[in-house]
């Protein structure tokens, strides 16, 4: 077991969050897991780790609009433990409804005041996408969760709201000039491709995106359910991987503390 430590925040709703210790725990991350209630009463202080991590789910129905309820309540009632927290240059995951509350807290793309410049909406389809996709990670993204990653890598998706948008064309080209694209979704030999290798109709094709420190990541698609080569569709039929691609992501960010 490392001195790494991580910790999962969860609420009511969120049913990825054992997957995603799975997944640091094959890494030998000590790995605590904690609802949001007990961190707001103090049963815990986030500065204590290294990676905080937000997993999958539908927090709280996804009522207002997805992960919009958690963010608030995280803003508003843990914003200065998690600030203490980012102070101390650790590690921060927001995994599909993850991402969502890291957008809509404005920690993404990320300015000082946290101010909201994105958001993930419905699907253009119209309908709730669950299936694999391909993605591909530009070349100049400086996001230390993906370092590493040098070919274009599958993973699933699973979500009714992942459209990302920003809320002018501006703050999306900061986005591509400051690195902090990190994953788009593409066909199988990484070209540009429409709906459906795009799931949800993304601007820019856009999955995931980080901070520009690149310590904080989300994306849509579900790194954690890819941490063992069964769980790829075609694991009986294609030469595994040495590492799945998504226990790469996350021994991407324990290489990176371990160094630092």
């Amino acid at each position: 077991m490392s001195n790494i430590k991580a910790l999962i925040i969860r609420t009511a709703g969120t049913n990825c969050d054992q997957e995603t210790k799975v997944a640091l725990e094959l890494l030998r991350v000590r790995v605590t897991m904690m609802h949001v209630n007990e961190l707001i009463k103090g049963g815990d202080r986030i500065d204590r780790y290294q990676i905080v991590a937000f997993p999958g789910g539908f927090t709280y129905g996804d009522d207002i609009a997805a992960g919009k309820i958690l963010a608030n309540e995280l803003k508003m009632k843990l914003g200065d433990e998690l600030q203490k927290f980012l102070a101390r240059n650790g590690l921060m995951i927001g995994i599909c409804n993850g991402f969502q509350v890291l957008v809509k807290m404005g920690i993404l793309p990320g300015n000082k005041d946290w101010r909201q410049e994105a958001t993930l909406s419905c699907n253009d389809s119209g309908k709730f996408e669950d299936r694999w996709v391909y993605l591909t990670k530009p070349a100049a993204t400086c996001c230390v969760w993906t370092r590493g990653i040098d070919k274009v890598i599958y993973l699933p998706v699973a979500h009714g709201e992942g459209k990302f948008i920003t809320k002018d064309p501006g703050t999306g080209q900061r986005l591509r000039d400051n690195g902090q694209v990190v994953f788009q979704y593409c066909d199988k030999n990484g070209n540009d491709a429409g709906y459906p290798a795009n799931p949800n109709g993304s601007v820019g094709a856009i999955a995931g995106i980080c901070d520009t420190t690149g310590r904080i990541f989300g994306l849509m698609p579900h790194p954690e359910r890819c941490v063992f080569r069964t769980q790829h569709p075609r694991w009986t039929r294609e030469k595994p991987t040495l590492v799945p691609d998504g226990l790469a992501i996350f021994r991407s960010a324990v290489d990176f503390l371990t160094k630092t």
